[in-house]
Parts: C-alpha cells; sequence; structure tokens
C-alpha cells in the first residue's frame, strides 16, 4: 500500500485508543470462546429490512458526510440517498445545518443537483423565495400579497445535526442525543480528521444487504483472503482488541512483536504498525490508513440494495503532480480495486447465496466475534424502537 510520512505531528490518541494499542502490545486477543451463528433471513427478509429501516435509519444518530466536504463558510450541497431530500450547508458563520430540501412556500425542490455549491442565499426556482445557508427565510417576491405572514415563521424545516470530529452527524426526529458522536468526535481529532481535506468522494451500488458490507469492515480474518491480490500483502494475520462506544464499535489489529519498545502515545507511530476500523451504528465505516482516512457511509434502500458512498480524506490538497500521482494510486487502490472489487463484490455474491435458501445461518468463528455483537446491538436497537 501506497504511503508517505503526512501524518500529523504531535497527535496522541485517546484513552480509548491507547487502551487498544496496550492490550495489542500485550498480546491480548478479542477473539471469541466459541462459534456463533446468525439467521440468513436477517439478510434476505424485506419484512426485516422494514423494520431496521423504522427502528434505525429513520431515528438514529448517523454519519452523513465528512466536515471536508462543505470545508467553507456559504457552501451546501443537496443529498437524496437517505431517502429524504436534505440539504447540507454551513452558514456565513461556519455552522453546518441539515435541512429539508424543501421550499416552506409550496414544497418545491429548493435546490437542484447533488454536487457541492458555493452560495451565500438559495432562491426557490418557482417563485423566489430566498433563503438564507442558514435557514432563514430572506424575501419573496410581492410580500404584500402574504398579509400577516412573519418571515421568522418560514424558515427552512432543520433536521437535530451535529459535528464533531471531523463528521457530519444528524438525526431524522427531534430529541436525538449526540453524546457518543461527540466522544467518538475526540477520536477521530486525534486522527486529525477535523484538518484534513477531501481528495475523492463516489457513490457505489451494492446489490447486497447492507449488514453484509458492514460485516467485511468487522472482523480481519478475510484480508489476506479476499484482497490477496491488492492489500493482503501488506498485512500479516494479526490479533484484533476492540471495545464499545455506546452501540459504536471501535476496533484495532497489529502484532505484538512488532510493537515492542515503540512509543504508543505517538499516534503518527501508531497508525503505521496498527490498523484501526470504527464500525458506527446504524451503517458508518471509517478506516484510517498511515497516511490517509476512508469514510464510507451506507444507506439501504431495499433489502438487497445500498449505496454506499466513499470520501477519500488526505492531510493538504495536493501541489505536485508526484503528490497527486500518489493519491490517485491510493485511491484506485482502496476505492476501486479493495471495496468496490472485492468487498462490495463479496457482499453481493453473500447476497445471491443466502436469498438461495441454501444456507439458514451464518456461522462465526471465533475471529469473527465483531459480527455477533454488531448483529446483538442492531436486535437491542430493534427491541427498544416504539
Amino acid at each position: 500500500m501506497n504511503q508517505v510520512e503526512t501524518a500529523v505531528p504531535g497527535l496522541r490518541p485517546t484513552a480509548g485508543q491507547l487502551a487498544l494499542a496496550e492490550a495489542l502490545a500485550r498480546g491480548e486477543s478479542r477473539a471469541e470462546g466459541a462459534i456463533s451463528r446468525v439467521p440468513a433471513s436477517v439478510y434476505t427478509d424485506p419484512d426485516h429490512f422494514a423494520r431496521e429501516k423504522a427502528a434505525l435509519f429513520d431515528r438514529m444518530p448517523q454519519v452523513i458526510a465528512p466536515s471536508a466536504l462543505l470545508p467553507d463558510p456559504g457552501m451546501l450541497v443537496p443529498h437524496d440517498a437517505t431517502g429524504r431530500p436534505l440539504l447540507l450547508t454551513r452558514d456565513g458563520d461556519g455552522q453546518v445545518h441539515v435541512f429539508l430540501n424543501v421550499c416552506r412556500h409550496r414544497g418545491t425542490r429548493l435546490v437542484e443537483g447533488s454536487e457541492v455549491q458555493c452560495a451565500r442565499r438559495m432562491i426557490c426556482p418557482y417563485h423566489a423565495w430566498t433563503y438564507s445557508t442558514d435557514g432563514r427565510l430572506l424575501a419573496l417576491p410581492r410580500p404584500e400579497t402574504f398579509p400577516g405572514m412573519d418571515k421568522g415563521d418560514f424558515g427552512l424545516v432543520e433536521l437535530p445535526s451535529c459535528e464533531a470530529g471531523g463528521m457530519i452527524w444528524f438525526a431524522p426526529v427531534e430529541g436525538a442525543d449526540f453524546t457518543h458522536a461527540r466522544e467518538l468526535g475526540a477520536d477521530f481529532d486525534a486522527f486529525g480528521t477535523r484538518n484534513l481535506t477531501l481528495f475523492r468522494r463516489k457513490t457505489h451500488t451494492v446489490r447486497g444487504n447492507w449488514k453484509l458490507i458492514m460485516d467485511a469492515f468487522l472482523e480481519s480474518y478475510h484480508v489476506t483472503r479476499l484482497h490477496a491480490k491488492t492489500i493482503g500483502p501488506f498485512f500479516k494475520d494479526g490479533i484484533t482488541s476492540g471495545d464499545m462506544v455506546g452501540p459504536h464499535q471501535r476496533s484495532a489489529v497489529g502484532r505484538a512483536e512488532e510493537m515492542a519498545g515503540v512509543d504508543l502515545t505517538d499516534m503518527a507511530r501508531l497508525r503505521r504498525l496498527v490498523t484501526f476500523a470504527y464500525q458506527l451504528l446504524p451503517a458508518t465505516i471509517v478506516i484510517p490508513s498511515p497516511d490517509y482516512l476512508n469514510l464510507m457511509v451506507l444507506m439501504p434502500q431495499a433489502h438487497d440494495l445500498t449505496l454506499v458512498e466513499d470520501f477519500m480524506l488526505i492531510p493538504e490538497e495536493p501541489k505536485t503532480d508526484k503528490a497527486r500521482d500518489h493519491w490517485e494510486r491510493s485511491w484506485a487502490l482502496l476505492d476501486g480495486g479493495v471495496f468496490a472489487s472485492e468487498d462490495f463484490r463479496a457482499a453481493e455474491l453473500g447476497q445471491q447465496g443466502l436469498s438461495s435458501g441454501a444456507v439458514s445461518e451464518v456461522t462465526l468463528g471465533t475471529l469473527e466475534g465483531g459480527i455477533r455483537r454488531f448483529h446483538e446491538t442492531v436486535e437491542q436497537a430493534l427491541r427498544a424502537a416504539p
């Protein structure tokens, strides 16, 4: 894998990150003691998917994008892939908002397209009602034809949101608790995520259940096998340590013999020896590499169809052709080679096989305990939902 010394110097791991690294250095494994099983129906049953959508994706706080997607004040981007018309903005004061992309006059879609735009104000294409990026209704033509109307009552509908550690979270319902988002934000700050630059983003269509994609990033058992032609040669089978931050999983993979005598409080050195990964409920994956970070946001469309938006974040804009070539090769390797051609393809093959009915239960070995814990957490959320 391409690596360059671009990690920000001086960064230190959080107490949670350091605890995982120290467990690896002591040779402590997170391996399970016995085989476990997951019903195949959780991947193939449309009714089960409908329950998941209602309990998780229509209620829970979830990551929607990195902060780097909207780096400057006065930027916005329409976002439709969650199944609701969203509009992400960064207002003139630098505050992030998540609105419904709907004019309050006649319900017209306010901003068209799907790319990031620079705009201090947003004008409805139907009747030219004009809004600021903080959601306020600024002006409307012929205001005298709306006698007694208070513009303050006609701002855009805003959803709860939180920006922490270089990630933008939102929740579809009021009363969302972003405590764990802020706790994880400290971890992402330790990777320098808040100051990273967006190099590329791409949305993939995966014909598989969203949990099959999450499963691939909840264990390292497959890495040297599935990825034998890409990143597999850069890895050796190591041991895994991990814990939970609320409903979210945090894991680390490394080899104790390589960590002897290393200052584990130096994040730049630690990232060269330990592969961290975050699996955020309901469906976000964060993979920090030694010199960049991938954020994958999963947006299920059906029980067997998932959109995955992959963001690659790098330390700074490439200033030379050599630097640009380095990042282009890294992007092609991870997004196209590893994720699309291997992980996402494995999810599609799994969906095809499980849909045949040949396997009634998915069998998990002792190195795949993260998958069991993830499915247990999903089930807990289903039981807790009204």
